[in-house]
């Protein structure tokens, strides 16, 4: 789930539960009405089939695909070759034709690596003395930039604030600041989140300028030699560890013509203790600064004298990992398509727990939603073809940073302008059937609405997110699609249980995150109770029917970053082809 690999790090195995996984409970915050029964027959008068959706169906994907004999499918591994061979076959027995590359099953994904070898030293210079940075502990850093390592000597620190530039907010941290060359010393999230009132962005609900990606990317254009993102846990939602951990081994990116460009020579991150003894060594307070940085005509400057050197050996190379696509053409309009996803990845082999296990097998994150993809195509596929093309791509390497999905979108297989919707599925939880239904993040898209509209067939409700702060929009693979302005979401279980209330809900996936999430014990057993992705895998396909067989379009509301984005597609859509 959500990009924490390459984009938001491992978490770690911290017993308490983090603000992250607080905000991956998706707690029920409307009230639901009474769930209706399980089963297949729609209430009389909507005229969605009810898909005949199997538990058992699910339970048996579920049973192989999160198997030891996976190897905890990891990309580039045998695990993949076994996962990628098993959905294919699974497309096929279902009735789908394949959509990957040249008529195939796949869609080859490139990938570049690069693995930090060797040590990496940093020492920062300020107010004449220096101070030794162990990579891990006082920073965390890595490059995507082509070439064989890092190596930046006396290299000059500025502090650019949040580091953001929104000209349609009035708001820019680089005023009057030239960074060419230098390293930028950043705050993480916005400039809201530690506000008494919502400001500029909005309040505490993280924006994508908030999004260290972003931050990364506005640096890069202005020519930076670096940026550090000063860590606090409660405004990046998860803590240090995460970081520290995510940086360990190898990155990921997709190939790029401007890699040159788009990448920093070095980023990463810091700790708030070391910004805080920094800011003092430069004659600064840190609190004060960042208090500064929180109103509207901020000026950055040189943080003193700070200088930093930083140097580190890399070796790169090029993999491939692979989407898979099945398709099943529309009966009426064959050229409009609905997108089904979920990513199939997880982290493969890693440490081992305490039991000796160290297969990270992933099942409820992220083998629940493609056990839901391939009994979704059977039932579609058994059924009356709909309207529009249904297209199913099971993602790769969205642990990595969502470059599966961020590949197809850069090379769609068919026409985003013509694609409808995306709906992607995400950790259905084994917990118990639920009265909701949640969606990630708060998207402005006709598609939330859409999804509350399809669990009400069945007597269920629709639950928002409650901790935007966390910003999960921007996290899993439904985003790279949305950048592209395909109206798409997230969407993941509820957490207002049938027996056990949202209280029930909550401690159950407390629990999961706090043992289980991105560690061996994520494994399937057969005391699973699939009721709730059962009725999960439903709901989505109600709402999956309904978006084939309409005529509308989903849209983005006008006040979100997509909207105009949708716009230019909208035009390309209308305009008949000659």
């Amino acid at each position: 789930m959500a990009d924490t690999s390459f984009t938001d790090p491992p978490m770690s195995r911290s017993p308490r539960l983090t603000a992250l996984a607080c905000a991956l409970l998706l707690a029920a915050c409307t009230s639901a009405p009474p769930a209706a029964a399980a089963s297949d027959t729609a209430p009389v008068g909507t005229g969605i089939p009810g898909g005949g959706i199997q538990a058992d169906h699910l339970a048996r994907h579920l049973s192989v695909l999160a198997s030891d004999a996976f190897e905890g499918r990891a990309p580039t591994t045998e695990g993949e070759r076994k996962t990628v061979d098993y959905i294919s076959a699974q497309f096929v027995e279902a009735g789908l034709e394949p959509g990957g590359d040249a008529g195939g099953w796949t869609q080859a994904v490139t990938l570049e690596r690069s693995v930090i070898e060797g040590p990496v030293t940093a020492q920062l210079h300020v107010g004449g003395a220096t101070r030794a940075l162990a990579n891990g502990d006082d920073i965390a850093v890595e490059t995507l930039r082509p070439g064989t390592g890092v190596d930046l000597s006396g290299t000059p620190l500025v502090f650019a604030g949040y580091g953001i530039t929104a000209p349609e907010l009035d708001w820019d941290d680089y005023a009057g600041l030239d960074v060419a060359g230098k390293v930028v010393v950043v705050l993480i999230n916005d400039p809201d989140f530690e506000r008494d009132t919502p400001g500029k962005f909005g309040g505490r609900a993280l924006t994508w300028y908030g999004r260290w990606t972003y931050k990364y990317e506005e640096a890069a254009k202005r020519g930076a030699a670096g940026v550090l993102i000063v860590h606090e846990t409660e405004p990046a939602s998860y803590p240090w560890a995460t970081v520290r951990n995510g940086r360990a081994g190898p990155q990921y990116d997709i190939v790029r013509d401007n890699a040159e460009t788009h990448h920093l020579p070095m980023r990463g991150w810091m700790t708030r203790e070391v910004a805080q003894q920094l800011f003092t060594d430069a004659g600064l307070d840190f609190d004060a600064e960042k208090r500064r940085a929180q109103i509207q005509g901020f000026k950055g400057g040189a943080l003193g004298d700070a200088t930093l050197d930083i140097a580190f050996k890399v070796k790169r190379d090029r993999v491939t990992s692979h989407n898979v696509v099945g398709v099943l053409p529309g009966a009426s309009r064959p050229d409009e398509t609905v997108i089904l996803s979920g990513h199939w990845d997880s982290f493969g082999v890693g440490a081992p727990d305490d039991s000796g296990d160290a297969i990270i097998n992933g099942a409820v994150d992220n083998a629940t939603a493609i056990a839901s993809m391939i009994e979704l195509a059977r039932v579609f596929a058994a059924g009356p073809r709909p309207a529009r093309t249904l297209q199913f791509i099971a993602l790769t390497a969205e642990e990595n940073g969502l470059l599966g999905a961020t590949y197809y979108a850069a090379n769609p297989l068919r026409p985003l302008e013509t694609t409808a919707a995306v709906l992607n599925m995400e950790m259905w939880s084994p917990d118990g059937e639920t009265r909701d239904i949640s969606s990630w993040g708060k998207g402005r898209v006709s598609l939330e609405g859409d999804l509350a509209t399809a669990a009400a067939v069945d007597g269920r409700g629709w639950s928002p997110d409650p901790n935007l702060e966390a910003g999960l929009f921007y996290r899993a693979d439904h985003f790279a699609f949305a950048q592209a302005g395909v109206p798409a979401i997230t969407i993941g279980p509820g957490m207002d249980q049938l027996d056990g209330g949202v209280a029930g809900g909550t401690a159950a996936r407390a629990d999961y995150f706090a043992e289980r999430y991105h560690q061996p014990g994520d494994a399937f057993d057969d005391s699973w109770d699939m009721a709730g992705p059962t009725a999960d895998t439903r709901t989505v396909y109600r709402l999956a029917y309904t978006l084939a067989n309409g005529e509308d379009w989903p849209a983005w509301d006008s006040d979100s970053e997509f909207s105009a984005r949708r716009v230019t597609s909208d035009a390309a859509r209308a305009t008949p082809a000659k």
